[in-house]
């Protein structure tokens, strides 16, 4: 696991930001609560209020566990925080994923990128070379 955390006045998204963190973990649903903790005790120190702490902790746990899901060998968290956004972006290096799962129970699998699109104000998913990332913004009173 590698962990940083710094505020900076430019960050990987290549906008001025208050704070940054990146974690990177297996690809292993058993780290998806790695994630979870890592995103809800860091937010918690940079005095992210409540309600949007619980929001932005729900699309890391979405996001990681389609990551863990779907990634073959690691996946990375980064948050940045900073002019009233918090950005969360999670990569892994798995390939695209089909959406539409006939065979497969509607309660059972399918609803983590509804409840992300429904909590951020905006969502981007990007296939690169190395694999994929899914980018979501939270507006943020911190």
């Amino acid at each position: 696991m590698y962990v940083t955390d710094s505020p900076s006045t430019s960050s990987r998204l290549g906008r001025p930001c208050r704070h940054e963190a990146l974690l990177t973990l297996p690809a292993q649903e058993a780290h998806v609560s790695a994630a979870r903790h890592f995103a809800a005790d860091l937010l918690e120190t940079w005095s992210v209020p409540a309600k949007e702490r619980d929001s932005a902790v729900l699309i890391v746990d979405e996001l990681a566990a389609n990551a863990a899901r779907y990634g073959r060998e690691r996946m990375t968290l980064l948050l940045v925080l900073g002019d009233g956004i918090l950005h969360i972006v999670v990569t892994d290096s798995g390939m695209s994923v089909e959406r539409h799962h006939p065979d497969v129970a509607p309660d059972e699998h399918g609803r983590g990128t509804g409840i992300v699109q429904y909590l951020a104000q905006s969502t981007e998913v990007h296939q690169t070379r190395s694999g994929r990332e899914v980018r979501a913004c939270l507006r943020c009173s911190a």
